[in-house]
């Protein structure tokens, strides 16, 4: 698979990353965790370098799960992690980036993960408590320790972005981007490429909904945090088929899937944009994967672009006291 340079020091990853969040947190249900662990493993065989998880997963698990299945690739394999959230009787429960905090998270990390040093070490959220220069300085002397690698944020604003870059360079913001999901192009995306930093793109498939196998009629398993999302209501994904519709179009004429489409015009939209989409399935794992090889012209971009804008996106992406704090 090609490679992606993520900002301007020195971070490069596969094109197409994995999300591992779904194999143990908000969408039930979970496979056996063999299943799971021959999936990353699978990964790694066709191509992918780069892998997603987060302390609050879980909490715990969900490192401990990819700690223990890319143990046989340390040093061949990239590992983003987050800090940022206080944990208190194994759930979620408040942000909280205090030096101390950020510490005590990156200990807990490297020991689930089986490593020396965190790849790439995210703010999970921003922590309106904490001023973000010391946020940003914290991680520069674990990166100084040789705890960490390279330093990213995730869902920031772009004064934030800026602040913390100036500290601390940024190599890489995870936030949220698909062709259902476009408000960081605004201001969020121009700002990262003045500053050389690099997007990773989650929920590049709109939480399941462009792959095309999600309609009216799906019902969630009690547990998929879906079923709390504004986006997925009955009425929401009958007014967004219309999007599916464009998507397939260009599908029938590129002989390829919903999805794979939608991750190619992701991919399309930067050279330093990285989708990590997550699945459980090795077949939509091989799917995935193929979207790497699907490219578009400039005529077919525009095309796009100019059938899309005519699509208005029913639904906001979380209930609306959550925004800023759910988008996990």
């Amino acid at each position: 698979m090609q490679k992606r340079k993520l900002g301007n020091q020195g971070l490069e990853v596969s094109a197409i990353g994995l999300g591992c969040m779904g194999m143990s947190f908000s969408y039930y249900p979970f496979p056996e965790k063999k299943d799971v662990i021959n999936l990353i493993h699978q990964a790694v065989e066709q191509g992918v370098n780069f892998f997603d998880t987060a302390e609050v997963y879980g909490p715990y698990t969900n490192e401990e799960l990819v700690g223990e299945a890319l143990e046989p690739y340390k040093g061949k394999v990239v590992i983003a992690t987050k800090f940022g959230f206080n944990i208190r009787d194994g759930k979620m429960a408040g942000t909280n980036s205090k030096p101390e905090q950020i510490r005590k998270a990156v200990e807990g990390s490297l020991k689930r993960l089986r490593v020396d040093t965190i790849d790439l070490l995210y703010q999970h959220r921003v922590d309106p408590n904490v001023p973000i220069e010391e946020v940003a300085g914290t991680v520069k002397d674990l990166i100084k320790e040789g705890k960490a690698k390279y330093f990213g944020l995730s869902e920031a604003g772009a004064q934030t972005i800026r602040r913390a870059h100036a500290v601390q360079p940024i190599s890489a913001l995870q936030s949220e981007y698909s062709l259902w999901t476009r408000q960081h192009e605004k201001e969020i995306i121009p700002t990262i490429e003045e500053l050389g930093i690099g997007l990773v793109a989650y929920s590049p498939l709109g939480k399941g909904f462009l792959t095309g196998k999600i309609d009216v009629n799906t019902k969630f398993q009690e547990g998929d945090f879906r079923n709390t999302l504004p986006r997925f209501t009955e009425e929401a994904r009958k007014a967004n088929q219309n999007l599916l519709d464009l998507i397939n179009h260009f599908a029938q004429q590129k002989n390829a899937t919903t999805a794979q489409i939608a991750l190619a015009w992701v991919l399309a939209q930067k050279p330093w944009i990285v989708p990590i989409p997550g699945t459980t399935k090795l077949h939509r794992l091989t799917e995935n994967i193929g979207a790497a090889g699907i490219t578009f012209s400039k005529e077919e971009l525009k095309q796009f672009e100019e059938a899309s804008s005519q699509i208005k996106i029913e639904g906001n992406r979380y209930p609306e006291a959550t925004e800023k704090t759910t988008g996990l």
